[in-house]
Formats: structure tokens, sequence, C-alpha cells
């Protein structure tokens, strides 16, 4: 009989709790519900600068409006570094074994200094043995001189037949072209004396030694390269569209990784085509400057002369997604983003080819920092 009252009384109570659930949650709602109220709402300062409830820029900005100047036009080619000139320093005689060798590569080296020296005591020897048979070929010039001269004397006196003075003439005669023999053959072997002294042809710079000492040579065998008077030229691969803007005396900016950049002169246009490429070569003649090498690769522009181009600051273009934008403000300071296409850059200027007007404003300071369509406060 006591248990139906408690029931009753948990079962009411349970009741109450639902009700005051319920007008708990519809009062919340209408707190949140309620215009102007509860503690979502935005402070007045941060959606309205103004009491007229206008937005608020999103950042204040440089502006500037692009400008016309002349800019270089160059024109960017790939190459390498080659000699001028490079000069083959060999052996002019064979046979023979090299002594000593007193050039390295690298060594500057000046027009007639010995490089090498090839064992000469045979060739020595030959000349000692020329100038022998030279002297032996003057003695029997000089007799047979005198005795024509006696018989040229006596001619006319009758102690001589015609035929003995025509033979002491002969034997004159004979002396001397045995005479020239022996002196020809003596000036031959003192140039192969000479030319057991290897010479440098020219001023230059020894870029290989291909010579080792007790080699034993033979006739025309590279001992030395020479790059001639140190010389070294850009050749430059230019396409057969591209290289008639190209003349004789233009200036070029050749660049060398881990070189300072160097300023070459177009020397000359090769007149045909390579058939595998299809580039033609440009040389150019280069400073002497350190750190420049043969062979090495090189990359540079010819200056073609200034033309008239649209420019803007280079803070002024933003790249995004991999184009190039700048954001022009209107009238009512709000930015568009307008994509460009760029071209030469001089200083802190970048040339805009396409997507802008001479008479549009752009973002300058604080470029990077906007988005389409923001309205911003435009500094003076």
């Amino acid at each position: 009989m006591n248990a139906s009252p408690r029931f009753f009384l948990a079962g009411k109570s349970k009741l109450w709790l639902l009700i005051l659930l319920g007008v708990l949650v519809l009062g919340g709602l209408f707190m949140v519900l309620r215009p102007g109220a509860g503690p979502a709402e935005k402070p007045a300062a941060e959606t309205t600068p103004t009491a007229t409830g206008a937005p608020s820029p999103a950042l204040t900005v440089t502006v500037a409006q692009p400008e016309t100047q002349a800019l270089e036009q160059l024109l960017e080619a790939n190459g390498s570094i080659a000699a001028w000139q490079e000069a083959s320093v060999g052996a002019e005689l064979s046979g023979l074994r090299l002594a000593t060798v007193n050039a390295n590569v690298g060594d500057v080296v000046r027009k007639g200094q010995v490089l090498a020296v090839l064992a000469g005591e045979t060739t020595q020897a030959e000349s000692l043995q020329a100038k022998a048979a030279l002297a032996q070929a003057e003695a029997a010039r000089e007799t047979a001189k005198a005795d024509a001269d006696r018989a040229r004397s006596i001619q006319d006196s009758g102690a001589l037949s015609a035929s003995q003075i025509a033979q002491y003439l002969m034997q004159e005669k004979v002396a001397q072209a045995q005479w020239d023999a022996a002196k020809a053959a003596y000036a031959a072997t003192e140039v192969r004396l000479a030319n057991t002294r290897v010479l440098a042809p020219d001023d230059g710079v020894i870029s290989a030694r291909p010579a080792t000492v007790g080699a034993v040579v033979g006739s025309g065998q590279e001992l030395f390269r020479l790059v001639r008077q140190g010389r070294l030229e850009w050749r430059a691969e230019v396409t057969a569209d591209e290289v008639v803007r190209v003349q004789a005396g233009q200036k070029a900016q050749v660049m060398v990784n881990g070189v300072e950049p160097v300023t070459g002169t177009v020397r000359a246009v090769a007149p045909t085509a390579d058939p595998q490429t299809r580039n033609v070569l440009v040389y150019v003649d280069l400073p002497r400057q350190a750190g420049l090498r043969a062979g090495t690769f090189a990359r540079g522009s010819f200056a073609l002369g200034r033309t008239q181009a649209l420019t803007v600051p280079a803070p002024a273009v933003v790249v995004r997604d991999g184009h190039s934008y700048v954001f022009v403000i209107d009238a009512e300071h709000k930015a568009e983003a307008r994509k460009i296409g760029t071209g030469r850059r001089t200083g802190d200027r970048v040339e805009v080819l396409e997507g802008l007007k001479p008479q549009d404003a752009v973002a300058v300071q604080g470029a990077g920092f906007l988005n389409d369509g923001d309205l911003v406060k435009v500094s003076p």
C-alpha cells in the first residue's frame, strides 16, 4: 500500500524535470536567435569602420603606375669556352732521345723560349764532320782557283795548250760546286743541331704536355700544346632564326660558374650551321681573366640595343600557381588580380608584356598579401 504513493511522487518529479529542461532549451534558443544580442555578436568596430556600416580596408598599400622605359634587348645563348687558337709543338727530328723538359701544363711561355731539349750528341758529331768537309772543299776550291788564275794569265803566251787551260778552268768550277755542296751540308747539320731544342712558336699558355723525359721521339710527334697568346673565346650556339640579329662588334655578357661575369666582343659568326643541331656558332673574344678555362660551359647574352618597354616595380609582381599577377587598385580602392606576362628585368623594374595598361595603378608594398576583391587603404 505504501509503494504506490512513492511511485507516483517519483514519476511526478521526472515530469517536472523534463518540463524544466524544455524551458531552458527554449530560452537558450531565444537568446541565440534574438537580433543584436548574445556573446557571439562581434563589436561594431570590427565590422564597420564608420557609423555608415561600410566594410573596413583589409590592408594599407602603396600604389604606382607603370612606366615606359628604354630597356636593353638581350639574346641569351649557351656555349663553351675554347682556345682562340692552339699550336701543336712537336719535334722536327726523329730517333733522338728527349733529354730535358722545361715546361709544364699551365706555364706561361714566351716566343722562342726553350721548352725541351733532345739529346744532340749524334747531331753535333754530324755537324763537326760537315764542318771539316766544308774546310776541305774550301781548300780545294782555293787551289783550283789559283791554278785557273795562272792559266788565264798565260793563255796568250802559248805556254799551255788550249785543252790544258780549259781543264784548269773546269777544275775551278768543280771545286766551287763541291764547296757549295759542303757548305749546304754543313748548314743542314747546323739546322738539325738547332732543332734539338724545341722552342715555343708564340707567346701563350701550355695546355697539354705529352713530352716524357727519356722517350725517343719521332719526326712531327707532338710534345706540347700551346694556347696562343693565352686568348680564349666563347663559342655560343645560336639558332639560325636568331643569328641574323648578331653582328661582329656587338658586346656579350658571359657567365661561368664561380667566376665573375666578363664582357666579350663578337669576333665572327660562322657561315654555316651545324648539321646535327642546326645551330650557328658565334665566336666571342674574351678578355684575360683568372678562372676562365678552355672546355668549360658558359652561358651569356648578346646586347641587341634598347627598346621601349612598359615596366612596373618588382615588388608589384606576385607569383602564384606558376603565373605572374599584379593587383590593380580602382577608384574605390578595391584590388583586382590581373594576370600578366613578364619579360626583361633591370634593377628593380620588370617588363610587362601583356595584361596591363599604362593608366592602371598597381599595388606595390603589400601586394603579396592581397587577394582579388580586397578593399585596401592607399598610403600617400
